[in-house]
């Protein structure tokens, strides 16, 4: 079987090198006014962070020294916001915002934002950026100035290399850290899972009342009138095989129903069994292949059993399709997932099919989602989760 793994954005076929720019475009000249506004900048910012720092450094020892520090670091990170908005604008570079201060911090004593501003890694590193930015607004603004009287011929890429260096600065020290960013991420798809569980909360009560319960409840009753005709043979045995009949349906909607919450066959013989038996329930063909030399750990192997089910559902219904084929294998330290069907294709996460709340759910457990489904098909969806052994 070749399968092919999951495309990260950039690495698909149609990605190569960067088009060619000409030497006198409309980035160059915005890479000139960043020059040229280099040093007011980053004089006004290095005048700040340094009388502000050293007052509150200097009063460190009274009652309004911290205070003056702590909100000296919280301004520094309102220039360093205006710092990424100039960087995204003027030199194309997307700079991410960090978390607000104290925002993942508990309160536990009389005074949380004081101390959260005073220890905010972030904050510590945009002052640094201020004050160490100024000899380099001088020397940006100094070879601007130059090579827009003298230095034609090379002004693109002489600007070009200096842009690279303020965009390097900004990524460093004023882009939050790859472990913030990455909390940042799992804290936007949080709420997200949440809200799913509680609808799945409500769907199975939804499902209980007006499924296993209203069976149950006729039942019952048809056994109530039953015990009022034991004189009546004839009756009691029409109302006894009602009954049956009620009760083996509200088993069929219960164990449907345990079916959805988690699959027995999914806890006793694994994935491969499980998927071999989703696929033939489905109205139509599906392939399943699944290749791994051990078990995940439970909580892997259900969120991928559910992705797949919602994939194959999804395709049964709106699809159009044909076929499908599930591939499952283990590469590394993932678990790589891949759905494909011949359907009419156009799926995507934007077009409320669904495919948005199980991306958030994938991407909850530190996940990979990717929708490839042009319209006419074929349909690819491919996943990756993180592999945990089985405990």
């Amino acid at each position: 079987m070749e399968t092919t793994s999951p495309g990260r954005p950039g690495s698909g076929p149609g990605a190569g090198p960067a088009p060619r720019r000409r030497a006198f475009d409309r980035r160059m000249w915005r890479e000139l006014l960043n020059c040229l506004i280099n040093f007011p900048l980053d004089l006004v910012g290095f005048i700040y962070i340094v009388v502000t720092v050293t007052v509150g450094v200097g009063l460190s020892f009274t009652l309004v020294g911290l205070p003056v520090l702590a909100g000296s670091l919280a301004g520094a990170r309102g220039f360093g916001q205006a710092a990424r908005a100039r960087v995204r604008s003027l030199l194309g570079e997307d700079v991410g915002d960090p978390l607000p201060i104290g925002a993942r911090r508990k309160r536990t004593h009389a005074f949380p934002w004081l101390t959260a501003a005073i220890t905010d890694a972030v904050s510590w590193r945009t002052a640094l950026y201020l004050f160490a930015r100024l000899p380099w607004g001088i020397v940006t603004f100094a070879v601007g100035l130059v090579s827009v009287i003298a230095l034609w011929p090379v002004m693109p890429w002489v600007l070009r290399a200096m842009a690279n260096v303020d965009r390097w600065s900004a990524r460093v020290l004023l882009a939050p850290s790859e472990l913030q960013a990455r909390i940042e991420a799992l804290e936007s798809s949080r709420t997200e899972v949440v809200d799913t569980a509680a609808a799945d909360l409500r769907r199975i009560e939804r499902d209980l009342h007006d499924g296993a319960q209203a069976r149950l409840v006729n039942l019952a009753m048809g056994l109530g009138l039953a015990k009022e005709h034991l004189d009546d043979p004839e009756m009691m045995r029409k109302l006894i095989d009602e009954a049956h009949g009620e009760a083996r349906e509200a088993v069929r909607e219960l164990r449907d129903l345990a079916r959805g919450i988690h699959p027995a066959i999914l806890t006793d013989r694994g994935l491969d069994a499980a998927l071999s038996h989703l696929a033939g329930r489905m109205a139509i063909p599906v392939t399943v292949s699944v290749d791994m030399p051990e078990r995940p750990a439970s909580a892997i192997e259900g969120t991928a059993y559910f992705a797949i089910s919602e994939l194959l559902t999804n395709i049964t219904k709106h699809a159009g399709a044909q076929t499908a084929v599930v591939d499952v294998w283990k590469a590394e330290d993932r678990l790589m997932v891949q759905v494909r069907d011949d359907g009419q294709g156009g799926a995507s996460e934007a077009k409320g099919t669904g495919l948005s709340g199980l991306a958030e759910r994938i991407r909850s457990v530190d996940g990979v989602f990717v929708v490839d489904s042009p319209v006419g098909g074929p349909t690819t969806i491919s996943a990756e989760l993180p592999w945990r052994t089985r405990d």
